[in-house]
């Protein structure tokens, strides 16, 4: 009797797959996959290529192979960093017209009360051949103006982080739906069966002191299935749960139980034809490939000292902004398609003057370091990198802006400046115009569905084609709008 049968003769199936210990590989690697999602309501299509793609995709030539997200969480004031209007610090104290802000909601925080213009933290200057105007706070990031593809008029519906944030990367305000990263997995497949197709990092401010939680359906596959969801990485230790194998568990043994489990789940799929059931049985073997593949591509110590150097001296602090910027184009180096960072520290409603300028230190650097890096690599010409927030941040001030220490900025969902760099985009651009006082869009919005219609075609997806049926309806990312915004694709 072999010993897959001897253990299922006295353990149960559940128990089984507790005793398997890194077999479960479990919460995190294999992305809940016990769970059985209700997709009964509409089968997963047939995926007929090598590499998991559906059928018909992509839906025409992709500009990019993958995305690097550098998601910048608590929103980055745009009048701070990147769209300069003098008249703010020109008119310091006085307040914006009502003709500008025209009594628009925002947050409970400042509805209805005073809105004193407020100049930026530090001085703008143009860079670059373009001259585009960037603050004294990201030197770094003035380095490569002539690179990016600045866009000064995103706008979104939502006027609270979470709701925004859930908004940006899943197409609505309530969590449920598949995120950005999902869609691109379940559409695109995979280009390295070793590796997860879709990988998320998180870091926060150092201080803590003003930093959004992370929710785990900022990274969902929602109604998908839910192999496509995002494989979180730890802020310490070993980056993925369950990567080594227990004591007492040989890399043979782990091979025979996977074999006795791929045959019970085939067994049960056979009886009830649950696709979850296959997904099942893919993902496992996946993480058994993942055992070999995973702790060369995390190790980082393997980069020489001029590469580390570039990030920055918290590039070998685990878990830090820096050290998760070299790990994306590592990760995108050895094929992963999706990399999501999520960087918190950005909600400076009332310590704007102390952590602003600390924001910029953290993130500045690595975040230029990485299109260079990837550009060194041959990485940059089919790799998408976005930079921003889920909104902006009010021209006006809140709280005492006299206060040296103690004033800031709320919510300003109106516009907001993102950029990207790479593949598909044009260089040294700056897309739309805001009005003087960076209050409102008053050229070429950029809605956030109209964003996500061109992340997907930019990848070689057709964002109205590119659906899924649950409960009777067809999904999509953009819900029922969007349009690609030819103005900013090279």
């Amino acid at each position: 009797m072999g010993l897959i049968e001897q253990t299922v003769e006295t353990t149960t199936r559940r128990e089984l797959l507790s005793s398997a210990g890194g077999v479960s590989l479990g919460a995190l690697a294999l992305a809940s996959l016990l769970e059985k999602d209700a997709v009964a309501a509409g089968a997963e299509p047939k995926l007929t290529s090598e590499n998991g793609r559906l059928p018909g995709l992509p839906h025409h030539e992709p500009k990019v192979k993958r995305v690097i997200w550098l998601m910048q969480s608590g929103a980055p004031s745009h009048t701070d960093l990147f769209d300069h209007k003098p008249i703010l610090a020109e008119r310091r104290g006085e307040e914006i017209p009502e003709s500008i802000h025209k009594s628009q909601k925002l947050s409970t925080m400042t509805q209805g009360k005073s809105k004193p213009c407020l100049g930026p933290r530090a001085p703008f200057r143009q860079h670059g051949e373009c001259g585009r105007w960037i603050t004294d706070f990201m030197p770094h990031t003035a380095s490569i103006v002539d690179d990016i593809c600045m866009i000064h008029t995103m706008k979104t519906e939502a006027v609270n982080h979470a709701p925004a944030m859930t908004f940006l990367l899943t197409g609505a305000e309530q969590p449920g739906r598949p995120s950005a990263g999902a869609w691109t997995a379940y559409g695109l497949g995979s280009d390295n069966e070793n590796m997860p197709t879709y990988c998320v990092l998180t870091s926060r401010d150092r201080e803590g002191s003003c930093g959004q939680l992370f929710y785990d359906f900022y990274w969902s596959s929602g109604f998908l299935p839910s192999k496509f969801q995002g494989v979180k990485f730890r802020q310490g230790g070993s980056p993925v749960l369950y990567l080594d194998d227990p004591d007492g568990l040989t890399r043979e043994t782990r091979r025979t139980l996977l074999d006795g489990l791929a045959r019970l789940n085939q067994h049960k799929f056979d009886q009830v034809g649950d696709p979850e059931i296959q997904t099942r049985i893919a993902q496992y073997e996946m993480a058994y490939r993942m055992q070999k593949a995973m702790p060369e591509a995390v190790d980082l110590a393997s980069e020489p000292k001029h590469v580390l150097d570039m990030y920055g001296p918290q590039v070998s602090t685990p878990g830090s902004y820096a050290s998760n910027c070299l790990m994306a184009c590592r990760l995108a180096e050895r094929g992963v398609k999706f990399i999501q960072l999520m960087h918190s520290g950005w909600d400076q409603h009332s310590n704007l003057p102390t952590q602003l300028e600390q924001q910029c230190v953290d993130t500045d650097q690595p975040s230029a370091a990485l299109v260079k890096d990837l550009a060194q690599r041959g990485l940059l010409e089919d790799t998408l990198v976005i930079w921003g927030g889920e909104f902006g941040r009010t021209p006006f001030g809140q709280g005492d802006i006299n206060n040296q220490k103690t004033h800031g900025r709320d919510h300003h969902p109106y516009c907001y400046s993102i950029w990207m760099a790479g593949g598909g985009v044009k260089q040294g651009i700056a897309y739309g115009e805001t009005d003087e006082y960076g209050y409102n869009v008053v050229k070429d919005q950029v809605h956030v569905h109209d964003f996500q219609a061109t992340l997907m075609h930019l990848l070689g997806i057709d964002h109205t084609r590119h659906t899924f049926k649950f409960q009777g309806r067809h999904f999509r990312l953009t819900d029922v709008h969007g349009e690609v915004v030819d103005g900013v694709l090279a």
